[in-house]
């Protein structure tokens, strides 16, 4: 099978102190096209395919990147519009002049005379040492970890699943849910977010159905005054449930 002993589903994303860790190896060995690449892929969101078949006029006018840009994805032959920040813009200029690209050309180039530009393959098999400089695991993460980690940071700080999906470029938004995975994620984000605090009574599920606005804490405390009030028993409003000392 194609798939044995490897490790198969989504690909996670990469978190801000990942994505800079990289930036620096990347720099720090001069690593000109691969920092281009890499600051392109998590700005542009694209699917790897679409990345690699960027061509310079896509992302140039005369010797100026774009601040944005907008191409049709392959695979859904749809336009889809993204942006590059400052650090994407000066990764893809110094790379520019590097390679002396004409407009025409592919931006990345393959270094193999039998391809015009650099294959999804060279590309996904590029992620794992850049994965690896982060410290983290190279076999876990792949191209779309690189497509999922801005949309992933856009929605977590945001909620805005419309903006997530125009970005992505999904036709339907129950297929930006699904590759963001953000049902599950929301559900346990809720679920750690919530803390049951204080003791609960028995009889106290029973007092909630009559008194809503009040929480079991601030039932706790009137329990406790009337506990040592000096109204007769037969008048306690919870006179079937305490016992004085």
């Amino acid at each position: 099978m194609w798939n044995k002993g490897k490790l198969v589903g989504q690909k996670p994303p990469l978190r801000p102190k990942d994505i800079w860790a990289i930036r620096i190896h990347l720099q720090n060995a001069h690593a000109v096209r691969d920092l281009a690449l890499f600051n392109l892929a998590i700005d542009s969101k694209f699917r790897g395919c679409d990345l690699v078949n960027l061509r310079v006029r896509d992302v140039t006018r005369g010797n100026q990147v774009l601040p944005r840009a907008q191409v049709v994805q392959r695979k859904t032959q749809r336009p889809v519009q993204f942006e590059l920040t400052e650090p994407t813009r000066s990764a893809v200029g110094a790379w520019l002049e590097k390679a002396a690209l004409r407009s025409e050309q592919y931006l990345f180039p393959s270094r193999l005379s039998a391809s015009p530009h650099l294959s999804t393959r060279q590309y996904a098999r590029m992620i794992r040492p850049w994965a690896g400089a982060a410290g983290l695991d190279p076999t876990v993460y792949g191209t779309h970890s690189m497509r999922r980690t801005k949309a992933t940071l856009i929605y977590k700080r945001t909620k805005n699943l419309r903006a997530v999906q125009l970005l992505l470029g999904h036709s339907k938004v129950e297929s930006t849910i699904r590759y963001l995975g953000i049902e599950v994620d929301d559900a346990m984000e809720i679920s750690e977010q919530t803390e049951i605090q204080g003791r609960c009574w028995p009889h106290e599920s029973v007092l909630c159905a009559f008194m809503r606005p009040l929480s079991v804490a601030a039932l706790c405390a009137k329990r406790a005054s009337y506990r040592n009030s000096h109204i007769p028993r037969s008048r306690h409003p919870y006179g079937g449930f305490i016992r004085r000392t």
